[in-house]
């Protein structure tokens, strides 16, 4: 096996972006149409989306789901977006009709959260052609009855118990694709992938988290102000651009 350093290039203006932690990538990964994932970002924030270097988008938020937020999400992301669709207090018909307006948006799958109905689920999955995920947060949901409804991936969303929950249910069920929450460290994610995830959704910092830290960097360094002279030419650069 090739143990050469792997080789990074980088734009001088991209070269501050949100990595993946290396642990995710021991994931076995899931292809979905053609496309191996092996890490999931869960967020909704844009600035972090295009920042990053995850190969897929979880994007569900605890409000109703709304096909404009998941549209603009969409459009911006480089890369496949999972969108939220319903469970809680959205339902029925309405998560049928988000579902399938997120599938022609360009969505790679939907998810339902916790709680759903597996009637639900059969409803969604009758109207789109995509993945439909389903949120997963303790080993006695009835994995069976949920993908007889028609729920192609779980989403495996138990806190620290997670890599318990995961090998429940590998246990029973050793083919079901299984997205897994990895937890804050690297010995979190190495124990949910091995429990049987096939890839991990990871929680980034805050936008003001990574501000803050980047601030702090700023405050550390010298003022770096130009002399007088080269502030001129630089405008007289740009008034000829």
């Amino acid at each position: 096996m090739d143990k050469r350093e792997l080789t990074r290039i980088e734009g001088n203006l991209r070269s501050k972006y949100l990595e993946m932690p290396e642990e995710i990538y021991r994931a076995k990964g899931l292809v979905i149409m053609g496309r191996r994932i092996k890490s999931v970002i869960f967020t909704t924030d844009i600035a972090i989306i295009r920042s990053c270097n995850a190969d897929a988008v979880l994007a569900v938020y605890p409000f109703t789901p709304q096909q404009i937020i998941s549209q603009s999400i969409i459009n911006v992301a480089p890369m496949p977006v999972f969108v939220g669709v319903g469970g809680g207090i959205t339902n029925g018909i309405r998560s049928a009709m988000i579902a399938k307006d997120s599938e022609g948006d360009g969505a790679w799958g939907v998810v339902v959260n916790a709680p759903v109905t597996n009637e639900n689920i059969k409803l969604i999955a009758n109207v789109v052609d995509i993945p439909v995920i389903a949120t997963v947060i303790h080993e006695s949901v009835d994995i069976q009855a949920r993908l007889d409804a028609g729920v192609s991936i779980l989403n495996v969303s138990a806190a620290a118990r997670t890599p318990e929950v995961v090998r429940k249910i590998r246990e029973k069920f050793p083919k079901v694709p299984i997205i897994a929450t990895g937890g804050p460290t690297p010995e979190t994610i190495l124990a949910t992938i091995e429990a049987g995830a096939d890839c991990i959704s990871y929680t980034p910092p805050s936008t003001a988290e990574i501000f803050a830290d980047i601030m702090k960097s700023y405050r550390e360094q010298e003022d770096v102000s130009l002399p007088a002279e080269d502030q001129v030419t630089i405008l007289d650069a740009m008034e000829n651009i």
